[in-house]
C-alpha cells in the first residue's frame, strides 16, 4: 500500500471529543501545542468545523461565541484565538475549515469538470478535499495538531473523522496519532466518578475505525489510579496514556497540569519525536501572577452579548494579559448596555475602567453612549474598540462638539449628521459573508499622542473586522472641538484611532481595529497593558 506523502514528514495529532460538547478540545490542543513548542518544535494548529456555514462570520456570537480574525482576513472559530495565545505560530485561512468550505470546493470542482464525469461522493471526493486541507496546513511545520469540532456520533462530523482515519492509515502510526477528549462525570448521589460515558465514546470511535492512542479525561474530581486502570482496560488504551485534565483556576495552568500528567511525553513517545524537556518557567510565572497578583482592578465591559461571555473571549483574555503585565488581578464586570439605558449609568460608579467593545446593530447603542459619556465626564479610564470607537465619536460630537444629531448610518438611514458612515466600496456590498474590512491593516501613529507613547513606534499593524468608518467630512469640526485623531491609515484616508488630550482626561482612547486578537499572556498587547495600568492608577486615587 503506497503511503500518503506529507511535508517534511510532519507529524500529525488529531484531537477529537466525545460525550458532550464544550469539553475544551481547543484548550487541550492549544496546551499540547504550547508544550511541544517549548520542546523546540515548530507547531501548527488547525480546526475542522462540521457545521455547514462557510465561516462563522454571519453567525450570532450568542450561538457560537466570538469570531476570531486572522492576519490574512479570515473569519474563524474562537478556538483559533486559543491557539494563537498558546503558541507563536500565527493562524491563517488554512487553519480553519468548515463543512461549508469543503463542500463548496468540491461542488465548484464538479461544475468545472475536474472530476471528469465521475459520480461525486463523500468518499473519496469530500474526504480527499479534507485531507488536502490538512496537508496544506501542515506545510512548514514539525507537528500539526488538528482538532475535529463537534462530538463523536454527530452525523456532520463523520466525513472529517473518515478523512483522518484514512490519513492515519496512509501516513502510518508513527506519523499520526489520535487524542480523544472525554468526560468523567462525578455523581454526588453515588459518590463516585463514572467511566461508562468514556467507554461508550471510545466504542463509537472504534465503530468508525479509529482507536484512540491517548485519552484525555475531563473531570472536576481527582481521578484515582483504579479509575484510570478501569478506563485503560475497557478502551484498549495504555494506562500511561490515560491522562487526567482537571478543572483549573486559570486556563494558563492547563499546559502545566498536562505536563505533570506526562501528556507531551506520551505524544513524543508515540510519534518517535526526540526533543528536549519543555521550558515552562514563563508559564509558571504567568500562572503565579494570575493566582497571586499584587494589585486588583475592576474593569466594566459594556456590551449587548453579555449573557454569553464566550462572545468576548479574546477581549477577556487580553484584559487578563494586561493584568499580568501590571502584576494585577483583573475583575471583569460584564454590563448589559440596555440596563444602563433603563437604570442609568450609576452601575458604572464603582468601576476603575470602562471598555466598550465591538459589535453590530443599534440595540444597546444608547446605553453604550451613556457609559462613554460617564467615563469622559467622570475621568474614568476609557477604552473603545471598533464600534466602541464609533460610539465615542458620536458621543463627543453630540455632547462636546455641539452636533446634537450626530449618528451612524448603521443605526439610521440618512441622518442629519452621519459622523460614522459606510465607505463607497461597502455601499456596493450585497452579500454579508466575508465582505467586511477584514484582517491586518497598517496604522500610522501621530507624534505626541497617547497612542504613540503606548506603542512606542510610529507604525503598527492591527486586525480589523467592521464595515462602518469615521466620516472624513467631520474630521475638522471634531478636531476643532478638541478630539485628537491619533492613528491614521498609511494613505491618511481612514481614521484608525482617537483620543482626548491629557489636559482633558487622564486616559481616554479608542481604536477602529481589534487589538485583542493579537494579545498573548507571554506578550500582552500594549493597549491593554496601558489601559489596565491607567485603571490601577484610578483605583489608587479612588482608594485614597
Amino acid at each position: 500500500m503506497r503511503r500518503q506523502s506529507s511535508p517534511k514528514r510532519t507529524k500529525f495529532i488529531f484531537v477529537t471529543g466525545g460525550v458532550v460538547s464544550s469539553l475544551g478540545k481547543g484548550l487541550c490542543a492549544a496546551s499540547l501545542g504550547a508544550l511541544l513548542e517549548n520542546r523546540g518544535l515548530n507547531v501548527g494548529l488547525q480546526k475542522l468545523d462540521p457545521y455547514l456555514n462557510v465561516d462563522p462570520g454571519t453567525m450570532s456570537p450568542t450561538q457560537h461565541g466570538e469570531v476570531f480574525v486572522t492576519d490574512d482576513g479570515c473569519e474563524t472559530d474562537l478556538d483559533l484565538g486559543h491557539y494563537e495565545r498558546f503558541v507563536s505560530h500565527r493562524m491563517s485561512r488554512h487553519s480553519n475549515y468548515t463543512s461549508g468550505q469543503i463542500y463548496s470546493a468540491v461542488l465548484e470542482k464538479e461544475r468545472k469538470g475536474d472530476y471528469l464525469g465521475q459520480t461525486v461522493q463523500v468518499i473519496p471526493h469530500v474526504t480527499n478535499e479534507i485531507k488536502q486541507a490538512i496537508l496544506t496546513a501542515a506545510e512548514g511545520t514539525d507537528v500539526l495538531i488538528c482538532e475535529i469540532g463537534g462530538t463523536v456520533g454527530d452525523i456532520e462530523s463523520l466525513p472529517f473523522l473518515e478523512a483522518v482515519r484514512q490519513l492515519r492509515f496512509e501516513l502510518g502510526s508513527d506519523n499520526a496519532i489520535f487524542v480523544h477528549l472525554t468526560l468523567l462525570p462525578y455523581l454526588p448521589t453515588a459518590g463516585e466518578i463514572k467511566t461508562k460515558p468514556t467507554q461508550h465514546s471510545v466504542m463509537k470511535m472504534r465503530e468508525i475505525g479509529i482507536q484512540p492512542d491517548i485519552l484525555v479525561c475531563r473531570a472536576d474530581h481527582p481521578i484515582e489510579s483504579d479509575i484510570r486502570e478501569k478506563i485503560a482496560l475497557f478502551t484498549n488504551v495504555a494506562l500511561a496514556h490515560v491522562i487526567p485534565m482537571l478543572d483549573a483556576a486559570t486556563i494558563y495552568d492547563v499546559p502545566l497540569s498536562l505536563h505533570e500528567s506526562r501528556l507531551d511525553d506520551a505524544v513524543c513517545e508515540l510519534l518517535n519525536i526526540w526533543s528536549r524537556e519543555p521550558q515552562l518557567h514563563e508559564w509558571r510565572r504567568i500562572v503565579d501572577v494570575i493566582k497571586n497578583p499584587a494589585n486588583q482592578v475592576k474593569i466594566g465591559v459594556v456590551g449587548k452579548y453579555v449573557d454569553l461571555h464566550e462572545s468576548y473571549k479574546s477581549l477577556s483574555e487580553a484584559l487578563v494579559h494586561g493584568g499580568i503585565a501590571n502584576n494585577a488581578g483583573v475583575q471583569i464586570v460584564f454590563l448589559d448596555a440596555e440596563q444602563i439605558s433603563t437604570r442609568g449609568p450609576s452601575l458604572l460608579a464603582e468601576l476603575d475602567g470602562i471598555l466598550v467593545p465591538g459589535g453590530f446593530g443599534k440595540r444597546g447603542s444608547a446605553g453604550k453612549i451613556e457609559a462613554i459619556r460617564w467615563a469622559r465626564e467622570h475621568e474614568i479610564p476609557f477604552f473603545g474598540i471598533c464600534l466602541g470607537m464609533q460610539l465615542a465619536v458620536i458621543e463627543y460630537a453630540r455632547n462636546v462638539a455641539g452636533i446634537e444629531d450626530a449618528q451612524s448610518t448603521e443605526f439610521e438611514d440618512n441622518p442629519a449628521h452621519p459622523v460614522i458612515a459606510l465607505m463607497d466600496e461597502q455601499e456596493k456590498v450585497t452579500h454579508k459573508g466575508g465582505t467586511m474590512r477584514l484582517g491586518a491593516y497598517g496604522c500610522e501613529l501621530i507624534q505626541n499622542t497617547l497612542a504613540r507613547r503606548i506603542y512606542g513606534e510610529p507604525h503598527v499593524s492591527e486586525r480589523h473586522r467592521h464595515r462602518w468608518e469615521f466620516n472624513n467630512a467631520y474630521r475638522e469640526p471634531l478636531r476643532e472641538a478638541g478630539l485628537v485623531l491619533s492613528g491614521m491609515s498609511p494613505d491618511a484616508k481612514l481614521v484608525e484611532m482617537i483620543e482626548l488630550p491629557a489636559s482633558n482626561h487622564p486616559y481616554f482612547i479608542a481604536c477602529q481595529f481589534h487589538p485583542e486578537f493579537k494579545s498573548r499572556p507571554t506578550a500582552p498587547h500594549p493597549l491593554f497593558t496601558a489601559f489596565v495600568g491607567a485603571a490601577l492608577e484610578h483605583a489608587k486615587l479612588r482608594g485614597s
